[in-house]
C-alpha cells in the first residue's frame, strides 16, 4: 500500500502535528506512544518514518497516521569513494565488485586451461605438435597462477582501503576532519557526513505539503530535518512550532565505526538545536546535560519511556505469548530475562558466563532479530559452556504485550556497560521490568543504580565482574519478595507509566500553540 503524501484530514481539531523519526516506526515505542496518545486527546497526528523494505508504508496508531518514506539515498557515497585511491592503497582496486569479477575472471581462464590440458590427455594426441601444444600451455598456466596471486594481493590491499574508507582513521583522513571542523565548525558535517541530506531531500517535501502546526522532530537526525521545515514554513507565512525530542546525548556516542561521523552529527546537532522552540527528553540528567550544552533558556521537558498501562490493560484477556513456553520450561525454573537491543556495550555476555555458576536457572534474550551475529554468538559461548539449553533468544512482541509477556520471568537483568548515556538515564526495559512485578539486577551505572538502591527494587552488581553478577543474581532469586515489595509503595508505578508522561507531552504542545487560531493552516 503506497502512501499518498499529501495533507491528510486527519481527526484532530486541536492542530496538525508532524512527528518525525529516523527509523521505520516499528519497535520504536515512545515515537509509537507519543503518537497514539497526541491523537487520543485530539490532535492531528500524521508520524513519518523512514521505509525500510518490509510490510505496508502506512497504517494507523489508534488516531494516529504512520506514512513510512521510501529514502531515495545517494549522498551517502561520495564519488571519490567509487574511484582507486593511488596515494592511499596503490595496489587496491576501487571496489569490492571490481576485485569479486577479477578473482573469478581467472578462476575461470585456470578452468579453461584445465580442460585443454585434460583434452589433450584424453584424445591420446601424439606427434610433434601435440607436444608443442602441451608446452605452449606451461606458459599460461604460469602466467594464471601469478595472477592469481597478484589478484589476492590487491584483494588484501583492497579490504584494507574500505576499512579505511568506513573507519576514517588513516591520518590522512584525521588531517581532514581536523582542516574540515576548524573551517568551517558546525557546518563541517556538510563534508564530512553529507548522507544526513538523504533524509532532508525525502523527508522535506513531505512535511511541505502537510503544513503542520508544530513539527516533533525524534533525535538528531531529524532535528535538521524538523529545522529546515520550520525555517520554509516561517517563511511562507505559518506560525509552525518545532519541539526537539532528543533521545540521548550525542557526545556520549561511542559506537559509530567512521570517526568523521560523530564530530560531524555534533556540529549538526549544535547547528539546529537554535531553531528549536522547545525540548523534551527521556531523563532528568539528560535534561541538564542538553541545557548546559546547548545553552537553552528552560530545562528540557522531561517524557519517561514508560510502559502504557492503559494499552496493557486492554490486551489482558489477548493472546500474550507465554516466555516460559518459547523457551520450552516450566514454572518453577528461575528463569533471568533480558529485553532490549542485542549489542556488546549492553554487557549480555555476563548472563552467559554467569549462568555455569547459578544451578538450574536459565537466561532469554528478548531481541529484534535473535538471528543476528551478535545473539548467535551468545548461543554459541553458551555451548562452550556446558549451558547451551539454558539459555533463549525469542523475538520482540509489540510493545503493548511486553509487560504481561516480561511478568513470566523470575529476574530482569540490565548489565550494561559504563557508557556516558547509559549513566543518565533510566532505560525503557527498567520501567518495563518494574511494571511486570520482576526484582531487578542492575550493573552501577549511575542513575538506574542509584534508583534502584533508593527503592529497593533490586540489586547492584560491578558492570563487567560476572562473581558479582552471580552473587546480585542468587540474593535476587533466594528472596525475590524482598526486592518486589518495593512495587507497593503508593504512587511509584503510578508516575512510571506513559499515561503520566503523556500529560507532560500535550502540556509542551499545548503551551506552544496556545491562541495560535486557525489561520496556520491556509
Amino acid at each position: 500500500m503506497t502512501a499518498d503524501h499529501t495533507a491528510w484530514p486527519g481527526r484532530g481539531t486541536r492542530g496538525r502535528i508532524v512527528m518525525l523519526v529516523d527509523n521505520s516506526v516499528h519497535g520504536d515505542s515512545r515515537v509509537q506512544k507519543a503518537a497514539a496518545s497526541a491523537a487520543a486527546v485530539g490532535w492531528d497526528v500524521i508520524l513519518l518514518g523512514k521505509y525500510s523494505g518490509k510490510g505496508e508504508d502506512t497504517w494507523k496508531l489508534g488516531d494516529a497516521e504512520v506514512r513510512l518514506i521510501r529514502m531515495n539515498a545517494k549522498l551517502s557515497v561520495k564519488p571519490k569513494d567509487l574511484r582507486g585511491a593511488p596515494l592511499r592503497r596503490p595496489l587496491a582496486y576501487s571496489s569490492d565488485r571490481i576485485h569479486a569479477f577479477r578473482v573469478q575472471q581467472v578462476k575461470a581462464w585456470r578452468a579453461d586451461l584445465r580442460v585443454r590440458t585434460d583434452e589433450l590427455k584424453a584424445t591420446g594426441s601424439a606427434g610433434l605438435g601435440a607436444t608443442l601444444s602441451k608446452g605452449w600451455l606451461t606458459v599460461p598456466k604460469a602466467a594464471s597462477r601469478a595472477t592469481s596471486k597478484w589478484v589476492t594481493l590487491r584483494g588484501r590491499e583492497t579490504k584494507r582501503l574500505a576499512k579505511i574508507r568506513r573507519t576514517r582513521s588513516a591520518p590522512l583522513d584525521k588531517l581532514t576532519t581536523r582542516f574540515w571542523l576548524a573551517t568551517m565548525g558546525d557546518r563541517a558535517w556538510r563534508r564530512l557526513d553529507p548522507g544526513v541530506w538523504d533524509f532532508e531531500l525525502n523527508f522535506g517535501p513531505v512535511i511541505d505539503a502537510l503544513k503542520p502546526d508544530l513539527i516533533h522532530a525524534n533525535d538528531f537526525r531529524m532535528l535538521g530535518v524538523g529545522a529546515r521545515a520550520t525555517l520554509r514554513a516561517r517563511a511562507a507565512g505559518r506560525k509552525t512550532k518545532l519541539v526537539w525530542d532528543a533521545h540521548e546525548f550525542l557526545p556520549g556516542v561511542r559506537s559509530w565505526a567512521n570517526q568523521r561521523k560523530l564530530p560531524a552529527m555534533v556540529g549538526y546537532e549544535r547547528e539546529h538545536a537554535k531553531y528549536a522552540d522547545a525540548v523534551m527528553t527521556v531523563s532528568g540528567g539528560l535534561a541538564d546535560l542538553l541545557q548546559k550544552t546547548h545553552g537553552l533558556a528552560e530545562r528540557p521537558a522531561v517524557v519517561l519511556n514508560a510502559p502504557d498501562a492503559e494499552a496493557t490493560q486492554k490486551v489482558i484477556d489477548e493472546p500474550v505469548p507465554d516466555i516460559r513456553e518459547l523457551c520450552g520450561i516450566g514454572p518453577d525454573v528461575p528463569l533471568l530475562v533480558y529485553s532490549g537491543l542485542a549489542a556488546a556495550q549492553r554487557g549480555l555476555g555476563i548472563m552467559v558466563e554467569g549462568l555455569p555458576q547459578i544451578p538450574d536457572a536459565h537466561a532469554v534474550f528478548v531481541c529484534g532479530d535473535p538471528q543476528a551475529a551478535y545473539v548467535r554468538g551468545l548461543l554459541k559461548r553458551a555451548e562452550e559452556l556446558g549451558v547451551g539449553d539454558r539459555v533463549h533468544a525469542v523475538p520482540y512482541v509489540p510493545h503493548w504485550q511486553v509487560v504481561p509477556f516480561l511478568s513470566g520471568a523470575d529476574v530482569g537483568v540490565i548489565p550494561i556497560h559504563h557508557w556516558p548515556n547509559h549513566e543518565i538515564a533510566l532505560i525503557t526495559k527498567f520501567f518495563e521490568y518494574s511494571h511486570a512485578g520482576l526484582p531487578l539486577v542492575v550493573s552501577d551505572v549511575k542513575t538506574m543504580a542509584e534508583v534502584t538502591r533508593e527503592t529497593g527494587q533490586g540489586e547492584v552488581f560491578t558492570a563487567q565482574d560476572t562473581d558479582d553478577y552471580v552473587r546480585a543474581v542468587e540474593a535476587v532469586l533466594a528472596d525475590p519478595k524482598k526486592y518486589t515489595k518495593a512495587y507497593e509503595k503508593e504512587g511509584l508505578l503510578e508516575g512510571w507509566t506513559w499515561e503520566a508522561q503523556a500529560k507532560v507531552l500535550d502540556g509542551v504542545y499545548t503551551r506552544l500553540l496556545q491562541g495560535a487560531g486557525d489561520d496556520q493552516n491556509p
